[in-house]
């Protein structure tokens, strides 16, 4: 990554890309799937975006660091919000989304796909 007055580009985008469970690395390091960023028309840096199923990994830690506790220890009422909250990320769209998310809840693939099919019936 270049010096300069880039920083303060860098130090804004670090919480979108940690956010999404990327990683930046200096833009002549880019590969051809990474997203290279340039500011005042000069690459600054290069996100490498995660693997989706690294992705609803990253977004269920970050769900657990939030709730403060291991998803698995949650009310039924609070794991069905959460499973209503990655539907509409998209999470189940991954491979093995939903074996994810109920090892995660400590539930069975069974409970999850009930918990989906009530909010439909809702």
């Amino acid at each position: 990554m270049t010096g300069g007055g880039d920083e303060a580009f860098i130090a804004a985008v670090k919480p979108l890309v940690d956010a999404m469970g990327g990683e930046m690395v200096p833009p002549d390091e880019a590969g051809a799937d990474d997203v290279v960023l340039s500011w005042e028309g000069a690459s600054v840096v290069a996100v490498r975006l995660p693997q989706l199923a690294d992705s609803l990994d990253h977004i269920l830690a970050a769900l657990e660091r939030r709730k403060g506790m291991p998803l698995a220890d949650l009310d039924r009422r609070a794991k069905q919000e959460i499973v209503r909250g990655l539907e509409a990320r998209g999470a189940f769209a991954v491979r093995h989304g939903v074996e994810t998310v109920a090892s995660a809840l400590g539930v069975s693939r069974f409970t999850v796909y009930n918990y989906l099919n009530r909010e439909k019936g809702s």
